[in-house]
């Protein structure tokens, strides 16, 4: 030990002096019944002031006598895994996960303290400052060292996969218990979702439960951001940001700039959302995004079998998750993403949705959920080409028309919602396919495109006794009705004026009284892929996104039964139309059962998802 130069009277004393026997004699000791020494190793291993070469002298005690160790010691094996082990010097890192390594294979009972241990680790500490009892500050701890942490946190889990391969099975709950509550900041939450998608590619066999963890949780913050609050918000904003720099010019300056909210000295467009719920989502549809194109690519190069792995598991989270879930305005845009990197897999997605339409096994609610999807999907989605817009489109008419067969000859061939959820909705998505694509189908060829949409037989859908025209939202059929008479298809406007003559359904004021007023939604009908409205990640789903493009005066029917909507609106002829109902998640997320498979080889290809820094 080196002493030379120290002054003994002014420097505390080293940390090398221990008290009691080793570890062995210890656990001897307390075996017969005397705890002193026992007692007196907890409190040296608790001390906050505990220096490297301690640790590492402690561990390697700990790592001979591993055998002793059963659950009477739970306690101390509990003071152990509490050491600070990380951000110290790599000969700590390296005894730690050794020591690890050998606690769970010869005491497997310490094998969710120990992950419960490295999951904690997953997210920035806590800074507290407290005066008076009264805590005043509360944040998120941003040491530049978090990156290594999690690194470490990382290691130790992949330690830990190696010697017990089972550990997926116990992983799964540790990690739901420990996910932050959807308020925490989005710091917080940031970490934890990129520290879980970092894992699953090390653990595939997690990545599934990973996923329903993950889209469960923002499928819970994207329901608490309706579109309408959103806009609202960020409107008020806008105005704020202009009002604030008229007051500036005029000389009227903010003397409490210095405790005033931080997001006020954020420079005029910056991408953070004014709605803080859309904002937190914002941010973890980013580092999703991110990942998804990463575990799909390798230098830039698509791995067609990891992607189509990739895709079979998010389907299934899909038909789980967010198929359920009424009125999610974002998450759903991680399919679309993916479907963007290849024909195959936005054909898969469309043919996956046309099953699910067309099964009589399936609730109704779901297969006018998965019409929505299909609709929204052929009408929204840029990369598909034409090709694939006719093919589905010969998908549903002939369905529509052997549905119209086999109804309007029965007893219950009038309008009905309750009979004819389904047909209405796949008639709505067809309606809204055509107003978007109609274009690109009569484009290069008109003769032939509209022989296409004339041999669709429009006409016998539209004149049906189960009426359409009468359910579907005004500005769909509207819409649908200008362009199909533009181009002498189906001539609607007098079954629509035919219906509004008629009693349409009416929903009851909820403040009580006689005051009614009209249903225009009756099938609570939503697109799931209307505008995205998130800053951050929307700049990965813009070039991908057909926007609406306002026909101009002279390509349609110039009447007022065309509801126009405000040039102030980058998009959506349907805005203002279709009612944002309150979001329901439609299931709790469960576990799935494990489905193990062998974790990956350590020369395993990298992928650059794990390398973006915090």
């Amino acid at each position: 030990m080196e002493i030379e130069g120290r002054d003994f009277m002014n420097s505390p004393p080293m940390k090398t002096v221990r008290f009691g026997g080793n570890v062995v004699d210890t656990l001897a000791k307390f075996k017969k019944g005397d705890t002193s020494d026992y007692e007196l190793l907890k409190h040296q291993l608790a001390d906050p002031d505990i220096k490297d070469a301690q640790i590492i002298n402690w561990l390697q005690e700990f790592r001979n006598c591993v055998t002793q160790l059963s659950k009477d010691h739970e306690q101390l094996i509990y003071t152990v895994l509490r050491l600070p082990w990380l951000g110290r010097s790599p000969a700590v890192v390296e005894e730690y996960l050794a020591f690890l390594s050998n606690l769970v294979s010869a005491q497997t009972v310490y094998l969710r303290a120990c992950l419960k241990m490295v999951v904690s680790n997953f997210i920035p500490k806590r800074v507290k400052i407290c005066e008076g009892g009264v805590d005043f500050s509360d944040s998120d701890d941003e040491n530049e060292n978090l990156p290594r942490t999690f690194d470490q946190c990382h290691q130790a889990l992949q330690v830990i996969a190696k010697y017990v391969p089972s550990t997926s099975r116990f992983l799964t709950p540790i990690l739901t218990e420990h996910f932050p509550f959807v308020q925490k900041s989005s710091r917080t939450l940031e970490c934890y979702v990129h520290n879980l998608l970092r894992m699953s590619v090390y653990i595939p066999a997690l990545r599934r439960d990973v996923l329903e963890l993950i889209f469960s949780k923002m499928l819970k913050l994207d329901v608490s951001a309706p579109r309408e609050e959103i806009e609202e918000m960020e409107e008020n904003a806008l105005h704020q940001e202009v009002k604030g720099g008229e007051q500036l010019e005029e000389g009227l300056f903010d003397m409490d700039e210095d405790v005033s909210d931080p997001k006020s000295s954020a420079p005029v467009g910056a991408c953070v959302m004014a709605h803080p719920v859309a904002d937190r989502l914002d941010t973890l549809m980013t580092v999703l995004l991110a990942y998804i194109k990463d575990i799909c690519h390798s230098n830039g190069i698509l791995e067609v079998e990891r992607t189509k792995e990739f895709y079979k598991d998010l389907v299934c989270v899909f038909d789980k998750l967010i198929l359920p879930t009424h009125a999610s305005c974002h998450v759903q845009y991680s399919l679309f993403y993916l479907c963007s990197f290849r024909l195959a897999l936005a054909e898969a997605f469309l043919e996956h949705l046309w099953k699910i339409i067309q099964s009589p096994t399936q609730p109704p609610v779901l297969r006018q959920a998965a019409a929505g999807y299909m609709g929204s999907f052929l009408a929204r989605a840029k990369f598909l080409p034409v090709a694939t817009v006719r093919a589905c489109l010969d998908l549903l008419l002939p369905w529509m028309h052997l549905y119209i067969d086999s109804q309007d000859s029965g007893t219950r061939a009038y309008c009905d919602i309750s009979l004819h959820g389904p047909f209405y909705t796949i008639c709505q998505a067809v309606f809204y396919t055509l107003i978007f694509r109609h274009k690109s189908i009569l484009e290069g060829n008109m003769k032939k495109g509209l022989a296409y949409l004339q041999s669709l037989n429009l006409e016998r859908v539209v004149m049906c006794q189960l009426n359409p025209l009468k359910v579907c939202l005004p500005a769909v059929t509207n819409m649908f009705a200008a362009i199909t008479r533009k181009y002498q298809l189906v001539f609607c406007y007098t079954i629509i004026e035919r219906n509004n003559r008629q009693v349409l359904p009416v929903v009851r004021s909820s403040i009580g009284g006689d005051c009614v007023s009209t249903n225009t939604n009756p099938l609570d009908s939503v697109f799931p892929f209307d505008p995205y409205m998130l800053k951050r990640s929307g700049s990965l789903i813009a070039p991908l996104y057909q926007v609406w493009e306002e026909p101009a005066e002279t390509e349609v029917h110039s009447t007022k039964r065309v509801q126009r909507c405000s040039a102030e609106d980058e998009d959506d002829f349907l805005h203002g139309e279709t009612p944002q109902m309150e979001g329901v998640v439609g299931m709790t997320p469960g576990s799935y059962e494990s489905h193990l498979r062998s974790p990956s080889s350590v020369g395993s290809p990298p992928i650059a998802f794990l390398q973006r820094p915090f």
